[in-house]
């Protein structure tokens, strides 16, 4: 196909995209179900009619059917605001490959073909998301090519709705992840974080990202003035911060330090009170991020728990690549051979980060602050899309009720995604993106239900789930 052909093609699509956008659709004889709302439960036949115009809801009431509107019959099904992931990186694929930082297995497959793959496959990985019935991700670092996926995100009709963070601005350095437009850059003083922060205030990011790593040779203070300067240098032209800091001395630094936004669960300890406080007084959000916490371990003791949902909905190559055992024995690193040998000693170090991280979330949750769901989805093992629904399945063990989980999946997660689409997501209300996610069964009985999607809509468009991804049931 020449160039003339290939132009005519994409305009062709692009009118097809915007006629389909511009239906009149009604939904009625649902539930809507729409968490953290003045009322979350609409019941069916009663005030539950959705009518969508072009990409945004227009009216929510009784039966009501303008001139010229689509019906679909949702008789028995439930309505939500599609499901958002606050914690993603586009940049890792999940796959055994992709953080070679961590695990070095370039002889099995050089880095710059795992990052070419990655990047060829971008509509794939979209199409996973919204088969997922999640509408909006949030990006929270990786190279500044970050900034390309969102705009080819933005292009994208069977894509979610993408925020990004720009480079880590990091304590330590990875220089195995840098091919020449590095995910993570180490900054070494104030002077340069503030220079750091203009170069991604010109892409426009939706958050600024700190990787807030303490070791031995990296204490907690060393790192402040930096934090502190990124935070300044950010407000100061209206960007927001987010932080990794897994540890509570750690998160609390980054929270006096103005941090908006924690992306991890705290793990080494119980949170106290004071910190607690802390992130009430400040409005700070957090981001759990639970799943992530086993499946680095799991997948190397060849002890991986994927989902039904992770098993049908996940990339197939980068679930395959997943099973330690197919690799060379010659080709381990050190990290899979101990754990293939002592796979009892890395569930156990599993358990104990869940057992501070789930009564962490806990007592957050029951203190009100404002959780975001979100998964880190892209880090071996944990598969862009589906791994949501592990999440889910933690949050509930931690003590959340299906309700607490939706909301944190939507109107808070709309809340941390930012800006104005941010205030257009996350919620089913008159002026809002027509983005949902319609299920066979009631969430609010069992939040498994959460996965039984019907059919998923993004931007006025409604898709059929089973059709988003080929070869899935």
């Amino acid at each position: 196909m020449n160039n003339k052909t290939n132009c005519l093609a994409a305009i062709a699509l692009s009118i097809f995209a915007l006629t389909a956008n511009a239906e009149k659709i009604a939904l009625t004889g649902g539930t809507l179900i729409s968490p953290g709302s003045r009322i979350e439960i609409w019941k069916p036949n009663t005030n539950s009619t959705v009518v969508i115009d072009g990409d945004r809801i227009t009216a929510i009431g009784p039966k009501i059917l303008p001139p010229h509107t689509r019906e679909i019959d949702c008789k028995g099904k439930f309505i939500l605001p599609g499901y958002i992931d606050t914690h993603i990186h586009f940049f890792q694929s999940g796959d055994l490959f992709t953080r070679p930082d961590v695990v070095d297995l370039n002889s099995a497959r050089p880095y710059k073909d795992e990052v070419a793959w990655i990047k060829s496959h971008l509509d794939d990985i979209f199409a996973r998301y919204l088969r997922s019935g999640i509408t909006s991700v949030v990006d929270v670092g990786g190279p500044f090519w970050n900034f390309e996926v969102r705009k080819i995100a933005n292009a994208t009709a069977k894509a979610p709705r993408v925020a990004v963070a720009g480079p880590l601005i990091s304590s330590v350095s990875r220089s195995q992840l840098d091919l020449g437009d590095p995910p993570i850059v180490k900054i070494d003083t104030p002077d340069q974080a503030r220079e750091f922060v203009r170069k991604l205030a010109a892409q426009n990011p939706d958050l600024v990202k700190i990787w807030y790593i303490v070791d031995k040779g990296h204490p907690v203070d060393s790192f402040r003035p930096i934090v502190r300067a990124t935070v300044e240098e950010s407000h100061a032209r209206k960007l927001r911060v987010a932080v990794h800091a897994t540890e509570l001395e750690t998160a609390r630094a980054a929270v006096e330090e103005g941090a908006d936004v924690l992306v991890h669960s705290v793990i080494d300890k119980k949170v106290d009170d004071a910190f607690v406080k802390l992130l009430k007084d400040r409005h700070t959000i957090l981001c759990p991020t639970l799943v992530v916490f086993e499946r680095y371990g799991r997948t190397f003791a060849n002890k991986l728990n994927l989902t039904p949902e992770e098993k049908a909905w996940g990339n197939p190559e980068v679930i395959a690549t997943l099973d330690v055992t197919k690799l060379p024995q010659d080709q381990l690193p050190e990290r899979i051979k101990t754990a293939l040998a002592k796979p009892d000693e890395a569930l156990e170090r599993i358990k104990k980060v869940y057992d501070v991280a789930l009564k962490n979330l806990k007592t957050l949750e029951d203190a009100g602050i404002t959780i975001a769901a979100g998964t880190d989805a892209g880090n071996i093992g944990t598969i862009h899309g589906p791994a949501l629904f592990r999440e889910f399945q933690l949050m509930k063990q931690a003590g959340l009720t299906p309700m607490q989980i939706l909301q944190c999946a939507t109107a808070n997660a709309a809340t941390l995604f930012g800006g104005d689409k941010g205030a257009h997501i996350g919620k089913i209300d008159s002026g809002d993106f027509a983005d949902l996610v319609i299920l066979k069964s009631d969430p609010i009985d069992d939040i498994a239900h959460a996965s039984d999607i019907d059919s998923v809509m993004k931007n006025g468009v409604l898709y059929p789930a089973q059709e988003l991804v080929t070869g899935t049931r």
